[in-house]
């Protein structure tokens, strides 16, 4: 499977930077790219962004998602909306939404089963604070957020086709933002501990679900981070804004993935 990179833009860009950054992107993007890449503009480019990607290899994907379908949830986004637009993935409980805006597992379980009931994949992120990991509990951490969220979503929903509608980033949260980064090892532990926990409950479609690291992620240690064994591609932060920085760590995370 090819590796995935996801840029997850935030809280940047208006609509006129992120249409001078497609274009950009996609002047400088192979015909036959050996990675896929996936674009998280802000809510209010979506449109135009899904626009400006329409013909093109790169995948639309929302930040973030409301686990109702309607309703009186001012400033909220339904699955069925992010659908309509043509997004590809939608990213559920990345760790700043945990931290900041109080998401539980028990929620991000409930976005999941949204996102997919609406044919989308979302890229469900787990991962330990600092205090976390110094306590020695980031496999306790991570298991029980995977517990409670895929808690929510029968396994039979996931197990459908070449690939399943899911793939799942470690972000550890001490190297979000920070400049800090787990080395490879660190992830690869990781990693493994959540292939093997998908195995236990999807079987052989486990091998399919694309795992991801998050966290400081550069053109300089995306290579090696995606030579680990169960490390499948990487949702990027900052370095996901600068249209060239972007295109050259595409091409590392290609290159390093095809020679593992």
């Amino acid at each position: 499977m090819l590796p995935l990179l996801v840029a997850n833009w935030k809280m940047h860009k208006t609509k006129a930077e992120a249409l001078a950054f497609i274009d950009e992107l996609r002047r400088l993007w192979p015909d036959r790219p050996a990675c896929e890449v996936a674009i998280a503009p802000p809510f209010t480019a979506l449109d135009a962004v899904g626009g400006a990607l329409r013909g093109s290899p790169i995948a639309l994907a929302a930040q973030n998602v409301h686990e109702d379908e309607e309703g009186a949830f001012t400033g909220e986004i339904a699955a069925r909306f992010l659908a309509d637009l043509g997004c590809r993935y939608v990213i559920v409980g990345h760790s700043e939404r945990r931290s900041r805006f109080g998401e539980t597992d028990e929620r991000i379980g409930r976005k999941l089963q949204a996102v997919i009931g609406h044919g989308m994949t979302p890229i469900w992120c787990v991962g330990e604070s600092l205090r976390e990991r110094e306590a020695g509990r980031v496999l306790k951490v991570v298991g029980r957020q995977l517990a409670g969220g895929l808690g929510a979503v029968a396994p039979a929903r996931l197990s459908w086709g070449e690939t399943p509608p899911l793939v799942i980033a470690y972000e550890p949260v001490w190297a979000i933002g920070t400049g800090r980064i787990a080395a490879p090892r660190q992830v690869q532990e990781v990693h493994a501990v959540v292939r093997q926990w998908l195995r236990d409950r999807l079987g052989d479609a486990a091998e399919r679900v694309r795992l991801l690291y998050g966290g400081s992620v550069t053109p300089e240690n995306v290579a090696a981070m995606t030579a680990q064994p169960d490390v499948n591609g990487a949702l990027v932060g900052g370095a996901s804004l600068d249209a060239k920085q972007f295109v050259l760590l595409a091409q590392r995370m290609a290159r390093s993935a095809a020679s593992s």
